[in-house]
């Protein structure tokens, strides 16, 4: 357990730190001649004139020592007395509440509210919620953005986001800029926060299911999507999960392990689970390793190892899968977006449609690519941007992995998921007919 200290003592620090600071910049002191004694002559007379008697000059020696002292010691009291000052005024800004609150980014306050949340691990099968806390997983902060004018009667859709390596929460809300999407479609954003503890990097760890990390972080996950769904106005049959690059991972890891709970599943420049399940497999599957023996093989599902293979899996078919991956991207190979969406495909029974060119404006091209199941359902949509390095689409540039000449993620997010709530209607009505 970590040392508390008193305010007291960060004061006492605060003021040798200034000690030390003024000490170092200090001239050094001028020396004061002892009185008495005579202002220093030229050398050819101090020359002529007769040498000091031993006895005097030690004296003399005593007293100039002496005020040498007096002038330092002057100094010091000097540098004290700024230092205390300095330290004291400083002292309640440092102990007001609001400074020990992480401030959301500029980029990302929006018109709405953001308010934050804490999901604690639970019980689950096989003492995953023991693992968690052992791997200091045990609670994961998270942010939900609410629009303006949210009404409590309202059922509003649910976007939930997972950030990728190096990100936290707010850096993530600040590069994607979705609280704008939130405003203008009315919708709520979920992000959850890695905890630096459970993965020094922020990353989350979607490959360690050999050791629980994984699952146990996905209990996590599941029960921030609890609390959200039951204290605000959000339509539990319309949430999505979307994440970058191991966020994409995870969500894509969730969404196939608890299909009836995510109406689609965005993965933006990920990794499809199963392809590792340790850190130096992960590491390997980035770079596209088991993404191209996976494409040159048989398609596995995107489940791995819980392979969903139509008409021989009785639960239900993993929710629409969006995948957008940009063929500059140095960090996950672009195999690996051909590779989830080819593995998803197959998962569903789904057969690729002929692909078509979209570009909007300056923005860089994109390849799009349907596919389709029988009954023409849409299971999964590939959309590959030329030029388009390890970044969000359309992010904002001047922050970390954001890319604003990419075409916008989040308006391909709202597309993708109107066209999955229509279909979703369309089923529920036939479902009623029938």
């Amino acid at each position: 357990m970590a040392k508390r200290h008193s305010p007291l003592m960060s004061w006492a620090r605060l003021w040798q730190r200034g000690l030390k600071a003024a000490m170092a910049a200090a001239p050094a002191p001028a020396l004061k001649a002892p009185k008495g004694a005579k202002k220093a002559q030229p050398a050819k007379k101090a020359a002529a004139r007769k040498p000091v008697a031993p006895k005097a000059a030690t004296a003399a020696a005593k007293r100039a020592a002496k005020a040498a002292a007096h002038s330092a010691k002057a100094v010091v009291d000097r540098a004290v007395k700024t230092s205390v000052k300095a330290a004291v005024g400083a002292a309640p800004a440092l102990l007001k509440p609001s400074s020990l609150r992480r401030a959301v980014a500029p980029a990302a306050r929006g018109a709405g509210q953001w308010v934050d949340g804490m999901a604690f691990s639970r019980p689950q099968p096989g003492g995953l919620g023991t693992l968690a806390a052992m791997h200091g997983t045990g609670m994961r902060r998270y942010r939900v953005y609410k629009p303006a004018g949210l009404r409590p009667d309202e059922r509003v859709p649910l976007l939930m986001l997972l950030h990728g390596c190096g990100q936290d929460a707010d850096g993530f809300a600040a590069s994607t800029r979705l609280h704008t999407l939130a405003d203008r479609q009315r919708l709520c954003l979920l992000l959850v926060e890695q905890d630096r503890l459970a993965n020094a990097q922020g990353c989350w760890n979607w490959f360690d299911t050999r050791h629980g990390r994984a699952q146990a972080e996905m209990a996590l996950l599941m029960g921030a999507l609890d609390d959200v769904c039951r204290l605000y106005p959000v339509d539990a049959q319309r949430v999505l999960v979307a994440g970058l690059s191991a966020g994409a991972s995870m969500a894509a890891l969730l969404a196939s392990t608890h299909p009836q709970r995510f109406a689609a599943v965005v993965m933006h420049s990920g990794v499809p689970p199963g392809m590792a399940d340790t850190s130096i497999g992960a590491l390997g599957a980035m770079r596209g390793r088991s993404a191209r023996r996976l494409l040159a093989t048989a398609p596995a599902s995107p489940q791995g190892e819980a392979a969903i293979t139509p008409g021989a899996h009785d639960g239900p078919l993993p929710p629409p899968l969006l995948v957008i991956h940009g063929d500059a991207d140095t960090v996950v190979s672009p195999d690996n977006g051909h590779a989830a969406a080819q593995s998803w495909a197959e998962a569903c029974g789904a057969r690729p449609r002929p692909a078509r060119v979209v570009q909007r404006g300056q923005r860089h091209p994109m390849r799009l690519t349907d596919y389709t199941a029988p009954g023409g359902r849409l299971a999964v949509v590939l959309a590959e941007v030329a030029g388009l390095g390890h970044a969000w689409s359309g992010g904002h540039g001047q922050l970390p992995f954001g890319d604003p000449h990419g075409p916008d993620a989040g308006a391909m997010i709202w597309a993708f998921a109107r066209r999955v709530f229509a279909q979703r209607g369309r089923g529920a009505e036939r479902r009623g007919w029938g």
